[in-house]
């Protein structure tokens, strides 16, 4: 008998260690999904954005609530991109649009920033903005900064035209031509 109740009790005991896993792993579970609901209502509060889908692809693309001022942006970089590479009076403009927009200086969007003014941004984050800031634009967000689309295309003439050209002849390429009307018909385009 006392090895039959040996085996019981070792049973018993791992019977109430596989509970305490499993209650463990979905305790931690389920903190996992509270913390994420949090981030993504915090994304909404900040880019005044409520499709989860949208949400979804902001963060999925990097966008935190502290970075996510930077989405009007990313037209402007791509343009300062066109070229191979952001020039001197490129990025000077794109710091003195940032710090109007808001973007502190040392903080988690300046720091993107300066990412991207380094590192092309990746082919998905420029590919997704377009749609997005039209989205945050109709929303009417205070992400958005009161900035209109006809301002966005604006602010990326000015880029394309910052560098290049001799004598002001020829400033803005065929390439970057091209790229502004993507950039404007994207931008002014009705969902």
């Amino acid at each position: 008998m006392p090895e039959r109740d040996s085996l019981t009790e070792r049973g018993r005991g791992l019977e109430e260690e596989y509970i305490r896993r499993t209650e463990r792993e979905l305790s931690e579970k389920l903190r996992e999904a509270a913390a994420a609901n949090q981030a993504r209502e915090a994304l909404s509060s900040t880019s005044g954005l409520t499709d989860p889908d949208l949400l979804r692809e902001l963060a999925d693309l990097g966008f935190t609530p502290e970075t996510v001022v930077l989405l009007p942006l990313v037209p402007i970089i791509q343009v300062a991109w066109a070229e191979g590479g952001v020039s001197a009076a490129e990025r000077d403009l794109i710091v003195s649009l940032a710090r109007a927009r808001g973007v502190e200086a040392g903080g988690p969007a300046d720091q993107q920033l300066t990412g991207w003014m380094t590192t092309r941004p990746s082919d998905k984050v420029l590919e997704s903005a377009g749609h997005l800031i039209r989205a945050m634009l109709e929303s009417g967000s205070a992400a958005a900064g009161g900035i209109s689309a006809g301002d966005l295309v604006a602010y990326c003439e000015q880029i394309a035209s910052a560098s290049g050209g001799v004598f002001g002849i020829g400033r803005v390429s065929g390439e970057e031509r091209a790229l502004l009307k993507r950039i404007a018909d994207t931008l002014q385009a009705r969902s």
